[in-house]
């Protein structure tokens, strides 16, 4: 995550101050956003004069997705008190909930490491975002850096540890081969939402037809 927060940070960085933002509220906005996607659309919005409720409801809907980690995690956290609550959700990002949902399962590790792990990643993410900031008016365009893969790498390698038995590999491959087949076939953005949909549909029939996840013990 920290080889991935820290690359991405440094781009939103220098798209934010390319945009007219100062250092301080590009680091701000990693302070109290604290969303990748989110804080690069809102950037890009501010860049081109949008309005603020208009950048404010197109990050609330690009966020929307918290509310579904957050009911998937809810259930391995209910002994926790509301603070604990409320700081676990504030860190809690798309790769961050990728590791936890792979470990909560197994056994809830303990507080320390758990907020350890969140911290880290938030502390990857506000320097990348402060080095981006600095050096932003020296890059013209963070385009032939070719920073925007280490997304993609870094959700590749988050998906390769949630894979415990053959299913998942399948789902996984006919997930991907899917988006790659819409796009060419001109779908566009919607191409890989469409191919999530399709693929998780598919997981839960497999899981009913195997009986859940019985066979991880064979």
């Amino acid at each position: 995550i920290v080889m991935g927060y820290v690359p991405i940070g440094f781009a939103y960085g220098v798209l934010a101050t390319q945009a007219g933002l100062s250092i301080f509220n590009t680091v701000a906005m990693s302070v109290v956003v604290y969303a990748g996607s989110a804080q690069l659309i809102g950037a890009g919005l501010f860049a081109a004069g949008a309005p603020a409720l208009s950048i404010v409801a197109t990050t609330f809907v690009v966020n929307l997705r918290h509310l579904l980690f957050s009911a998937a995690l809810s259930p391995y956290l209910r002994g926790w008190g509301a603070g604990e609550l409320a700081a676990f959700a504030y860190e809690l990002t798309d790769e961050t909930f990728a590791v936890h949902s792979a470990q909560f399962p197994s056994g809830l590790p303990s507080k320390a490491e758990i907020f350890a792990l969140n911290a880290t990643a938030q502390l990857s993410w506000l320097i990348g975002g402060w080095l981006g900031a600095v050096v932003g008016g020296l890059i013209a365009d963070v385009r032939p850096l070719a920073l925007d893969y280490t997304l993609p790498a870094m959700f590749i390698a988050l998906l390769v540890i949630q894979i415990r038995v053959p299913r998942e590999i399948v789902i996984a491959v006919l997930t991907g081969l899917l988006a790659v087949l819409l796009t060419l076939l001109g779908v566009g953005r919607w191409s890989v939402i469409l191919a999530t949909v399709a693929g998780a549909t598919l997981g839960v029939i497999l899981e009913q037809l195997t009986g859940g996840r019985l066979e991880e013990g064979a």
